[in-house]
């Protein structure tokens, strides 16, 4: 099983519009990075567990799990014109992006901010990219160690 975790913005898609959708499930769509592109076509597995981070709040952080419903897939948004994810050079043929399903799990007891994990300072989370100065990813890789430790911050 692999770990990740996934930010967005709550107020475009946050956890509880995922909680809301039918049978708690949706693609995650409008990724255009080709890093973050490669981890949802090439790596995330069904089954794998998923941090949701809402990033570009008051108080950034991760909100709850959800896990890999379905593995990469074209993401369609990216031939739609009508859609802000539309990129005229990818083709249905050879798409250029993909997007995962991911299904609900459970908000966290508590939001674990940022700003928390940046001051603990422990060498657990030393290799997290996600307090990696520069960091921009939508998409990254945890290991089992960041999950539990993470997951016994609650």
């Amino acid at each position: 099983m692999n770990y990740w975790l996934m930010k967005s913005e709550p107020d475009v898609f946050g956890i509880d519009h995922l909680k809301a959708m039918p049978g708690r499930k949706e693609h995650w769509d409008g990724v255009r990075n080709y890093q973050a592109r490669n981890m949802m076509r090439d790596q995330m597995k069904k089954g794998d567990l998923v941090f949701f981070y809402h990033s570009n709040c008051d108080e950034p952080g991760i909100v709850g799990v959800m896990e890999i419903a379905r593995e990469g897939y074209p993401d369609h948004t990216a031939f739609d014109a009508d859609t802000k994810y539309y990129d005229p050079k990818s083709d249905p043929d050879n798409p250029r992006w993909y997007m995962v399903d991911v299904k609900y799990k459970r908000h966290l007891k508590r939001n674990i901010s940022l700003h928390e994990l940046k001051g603990l300072n422990d060498p657990r989370l030393d290799d997290l990219p996600l307090l990696r100065k520069g960091n921009r990813l939508s998409i990254m890789p945890l290991t089992k160690v960041h999950w539990d430790f993470i997951l016994g911050l609650e």
